[in-house]
């Protein structure tokens, strides 16, 4: 299956031999293996840590120019994912989607992507100074949430835009959602440009026949995983697969450099590599059992008055060619309440944390890390807050259509670094943003840089605050200003 031995750990391995040699620290960081480290913040973490936070000499390698234990560690990743070259990033999938961008795009060019990117895309397109075309992704009304975005709609969107360099798709979603990746991938590769993809919710997808098909498996040429959701990195561990005839290795690792600190953190690096370890040896039989895990949670959540949990029921609507069964979105519109006040009463009265919410729904995200006893926990809780909330009468929430896509009369670049003013969100109907707006998380955005201020935005706007949700993006912290292009 694999044509290296992934039970090496070329990067722990060479930290453990710096720590095993006892080398005395004569480099950064200054707390010189935990000796200057604050007494509580010791006591609580430990000795270990402190050992291997170490900085770049011949030993352990350099990230940026990696020809030691790190290049081996990244050839260890590119043979258990399948791809040509991999790349650890660790300033997250966010930095790892913004270098996938810049390696495909420059200024001037045109990328297709879908409308409910992360902020993260965006931000790729200011730093690239390309120009996007958004592609609108199926929605689901009762459920409220975005889907994946068809063959048929990237493929219309291609022969309107055949100059087109690139086109970025998310798969799978937030919610877990997958669209049909392999055909999308044939449909871009007609047009001789890559198709690249937002994989930040499937790092997982290659190690079990019960997932939605991987990336690199469908053919796409770059993804960008983030490690540390689902599989056992730590935060802001991720990893940039490259796999193309568009970019070379090199280009990709030019990009990686410009944006990478000269500084990474070798705990956060060895939590790649062992993770890396972990899911290609133990992969298919963590994941059975975390699959098994969130079946049974979303099996009982559909038991409860008042919520449901979506399953396999989606797949062949629009937009839905696979569903993740690790992520248990609970739709909780038939009690009357929103996702929003769902995720307060389980954080507060239950200390229970959800990843997300939105209007109908919260998000547990399933992994190999979760327990029974924990599930048990949150169907206690869910049951409760049922019995709690049913014979209210409350009225449900009704779906807020989201605006239409607004025009864009300067590319996001020209918008982010042009001369602004600020003025009243109510006020600026017509104008032309010079900021982000989003709805939080995920970090869809209502608003680009660049684009035309409708009155239907402001509108949803006014109407996501007033149900509780978190607005962002602009320098206004409560978002009632908003900086536009003078």
């Amino acid at each position: 299956m694999y044509k290296l031995n992934q039970n090496e750990t070329p990067l722990f391995d060479a930290l453990m031999e710096y720590v095993d040699r006892g080398t005395v620290p004569f480099h950064v960081p200054g707390h010189k293996k935990g000796e200057g480290i604050e007494k509580s913040f010791k006591k609580f973490m430990g000795e270990n840590p402190f050992k291997i936070d170490v900085t770049v000499f011949q030993l352990v390698d350099s990230l940026h120019h990696p020809t030691g234990p790190i290049k081996k560690a990244q050839e260890l990743a590119a043979d258990a994912y399948g791809a040509d070259a991999s790349f650890f990033s660790i300033h997250g999938t966010s930095g790892a989607i913004q270098a996938m961008i810049m390696s495909v795009v420059g200024a001037g060019d045109t990328i297709i992507v879908p409308r409910n990117v992360h902020k993260s895309i965006t931000a790729g397109i200011i730093l690239s100074g390309a120009i996007p075309v958004y592609m609108q992704p199926e929605l689901d009304k009762k459920l409220g949430i975005a889907q994946g975005v068809t063959p048929e709609t990237v493929e219309k969107t291609l022969k309107e835009n055949p100059h087109a360099k690139a086109v970025l798709i998310i798969n799978p979603t937030y919610y877990g959602v997958a669209t049909q990746l392999q055909k999308i991938a044939e449909i871009v590769h007609e047009y001789d440009i890559p198709l690249i993809v937002d994989e930040a919710h499937g790092p997982h997808l290659a190690f079990s026949e019960k997932l939605p098909m991987s990336a690199m498996e469908a053919g796409a040429d770059l993804c960008a995983q983030s490690t540390h959701k689902i599989i056992g990195a730590m935060t802001q561990g991720s990893i940039l697969h490259v796999r193309t005839k568009y970019v070379s290795a090199a280009r990709v690792q030019q990009i990686m450099n410009l944006l990478h600190t000269t500084s990474p953190s070798y705990i956060l690096l060895a939590s790649l590599d062992t993770s890396r370890k972990q899911i290609a040896l133990e992969g298919e039989e963590l994941l059975e059992k975390a699959i098994e895990n969130a079946n049974y949670l979303r099996a009982e959540v559909n038991k409860i008055e008042g919520f449901y949990c979506f399953g396999p029921e989606l797949v062949g609507n629009p937009g839905v060619f696979a569903v993740d069964p690790t992520k248990i979105c609970i739709t909780c519109r038939d009690l009357g309440i929103t996702g929003f006040d769902l995720d307060m009463i389980l954080a507060n009265k239950y200390h229970i944390q959800m990843e997300l919410s939105d209007l109908y729904n919260t998000l547990a995200v399933g992994s190999f890390g979760d327990t029974l006893e924990n599930m048990d926990k949150l169907i206690h809780a869910l049951n409760e807050i049922s019995e709690e909330y049913k014979d209210k009468n409350q009225v449900k929430p009704d779906f807020i259509d989201i605006p239409s896509i607004p025009k864009q009369v300067l590319i996001p670049r020209e918008a982010f670094y042009a001369e602004k003013e600020s003025m009243l969100l109510e006020d600026s109907v017509g104008e032309v943003s010079g900021e982000f707006l989003m709805a939080y998380p995920p970090g869809i955005p209502v608003l680009c840089p660049g684009e035309v201020i409708t009155e239907e935005i402001v509108n949803y706007v006014s109407d996501l605050k007033k149900t509780g949700l978190y607005v962002q993006g602009t320098e206004d912290p409560r978002v009632e200003y908003i900086k536009v292009v003078r």
